[in-house]
């Protein structure tokens, strides 16, 4: 939880806690056992939050939505932008029963490999962690973008401009057919994604070599 940049932890009926296991395993993370919450119910482990995902390492056939921990991660991020969220886990021997599966708006399913089938708790917990800081960095990289993507236009001057360029310089599609070469370039550009500023770089750079191969006085028109 901690690497990960999780800190809220809420148990429900602990045999023992702090168990003198997870104190020595908490280096570094101690303030997590310090602040967790021990609560005698699942209801009020639960109260105040908007939304309850539950984990489960089995099919279930309840009426339940089941994605997958990368599916789940960016909807708990935007539910937890309205309101508390709950990522729920079951004990490892038992997991969830069906009843404390009621609470939740969705399962999320860890599978594990059919000789034990009983999902170790340290590497759900992990593994969702990982998922959250993952889509976290991946939602924060995508806000910080200042410039927009090139928009549609934007790319169909550049895409005439690089073709003009090509045809100056005789830089041709030597393949059988000879036709695909600006096609490809195309593909390039729009897996790249480039943005304003990426385009107007390219842009610029096209310029750059027409200009280099006009001849010595010649003028822009």
């Amino acid at each position: 939880m901690k690497n990960m940049g999780l800190s809220e932890l809420v148990l429900v009926r602990p045999k023992l806690f702090p168990h003198p296991d997870a104190l020595a395993r908490a280096s570094g993370a101690d303030d997590v056992l310090a602040r967790a919450r021990v609560v005698p119910t699942l209801a009020a482990a639960l109260a105040g939050c908007g939304f309850i995902a539950a984990t489960t390492s089995r099919h279930r056939d309840q009426n339940f939505r089941i994605i997958t921990a990368r599916e789940a991660a960016p909807r708990l991020l935007h539910e937890a932008a309205h309101a508390p969220v709950a990522l729920l886990f079951g004990a490892e021997r038992t997991g969830l029963t069906n009843e404390e599966l009621e609470a939740a708006h969705l399962l999320i399913r860890i599978p594990a490999h059919e000789s034990y089938a009983s999902l170790n708790l340290a590497m759900a917990v992990q593994i969702m962690a990982y998922e959250l800081f993952l889509s976290a960095a991946g939602a924060s990289a995508a806000a910080a973008r200042a410039v927009p993507l090139a928009s549609a236009a934007d790319l169909a001057l550049l895409y005439e401009h690089w073709a003009v360029v090509l045809e100056e310089v005789d830089f041709r599609d030597r393949t059988e057919s000879g036709t695909h070469l600006m096609a490809r370039i195309r593909r390039l550009l729009q897996r790249a994604e480039p943005d304003q500023n990426e385009v107007n770089i390219l842009r610029g750079f096209l310029t750059a070599v027409q200009k280099r191969r006009r001849p010595a006085g010649t003028r822009n028109s």
